[in-house]
């Protein structure tokens, strides 16, 4: 494994891509393969993107083992090394973590963004031991998901700070919030950028590049690749006022319409939603998730078209 290289590699915007299924909630093998080259054909590519596959913004905690290694092998085959493809794994004891891992590395991935095993151990040192379990085991890059929401899941700055030394750790999924009430300055673990990638899961893109960070994961660039890519090149200019503009002008609208319409119906308008909308079809979530009815597509189209993106 090559550190510095899967480093220069995952940076940007971090696309956590949906898992396309069929009527029938089977995973859709073909078209995840026609999505792959739609995302590289308007704009994915390496060094300005990474494809996330089976993240849970992808349901890769509702796959079967069969179904996430296929997935991740045909990702991998349909993008023919034109863009980076990371995958995911969920929550699982440091056994079955250094199996799916290996399984990732066997159908050629880059690296694997690792949730903590909060449901079998909730203390600091259990976290890190299995971080430096998995990264002794593994040839593969790691992104450590912070997930301080989660009773159990949070990772604190000291564990992190450890974590960049693990061999196999190149990039952090950062959040500065934690669930029992503690709250750190953004810029808290950002003396180990130069060791590992800062990657903000914050909604807070534009003070992670001020700062020297490497990328962001709540972004829209799967769905209209224009917009992401517009807002990673007004940063790298370092115009950095236009791009918060941009940022702001959709992807607030967005998270705000989805945890509505959440709390209201319980129906999910996400990323899968907007796809199907705007005619890039991939099934729907997984049950007990239930879909946008009638009412609510019309209010997103609507939405939608507020942003100037295309519509059929």
């Amino acid at each position: 494994m090559n550190r510095e290289d899967i480093r220069k590699n995952l940076r940007g915007s971090i696309a956590t891509v949906p898992t396309a299924f069929d009527d029938n909630f089977r995973v859709d093998f073909a078209r995840m393969a026609e999505l792959t080259n739609w995302w590289i054909e308007n704009g994915l590519v390496k060094g300005k993107c990474v494809i996330k596959v089976a993240a849970v913004g992808g349901e890769g905690e509702k796959l079967r083992e069969e179904e996430w290694a296929h997935l991740l092998q045909t990702v991998v085959q349909a993008s023919k090394g034109r863009v980076t493809i990371w995958g995911a794994i969920h929550h699982l004891d440091t056994y079955r973590a250094i199996e799916y891992a290996k399984r990732a590395k066997d159908v050629g991935v880059e690296g694997i963004q690792v949730s903590p095993p909060f449901m079998n151990v909730g203390t600091q040192d259990g976290i890190l031991r299995h971080y430096e379990d998995l990264s002794s085991a593994v040839d593969l890059g790691i992104l450590v998901y912070n997930t301080p929401w989660f009773p159990g899941g949070a990772i604190y700055p000291d564990s992190l700070r450890k974590m960049a030394d693990f061999e196999s750790v190149v990039g952090i999924k950062w959040s500065n919030w934690y669930k029992d009430g503690n709250e750190y300055p953004y810029e808290e673990i950002f003396d180990v950028k130069d060791k590992v990638n800062i990657i903000d899961n914050t909604v807070s893109p534009i003070l992670n590049h001020k700062l020297g960070g490497h990328g962001y994961i709540q972004t829209a660039i799967h769905i209209h690749p224009p917009h992401d890519l517009k807002i990673m090149e007004l940063m790298d200019q370092g115009k950095y006022d236009e791009a918060e503009e941009l940022f702001e002008s959709v992807m607030p609208k967005l998270r705000a319409f989805r945890a509505d319409v959440k709390k209201k119906t319980g129906h999910d308008a996400g990323e899968k939603a907007v796809m199907n909308i705007m005619g890039n079809h991939v099934g729907q979530r997984r049950p007990p998730v239930n879909p946008i009815n009638s009412e609510e597509k019309a209010q997103l189209r609507s939405l939608i078209e507020s942003f100037g993106w295309p519509l059929p």
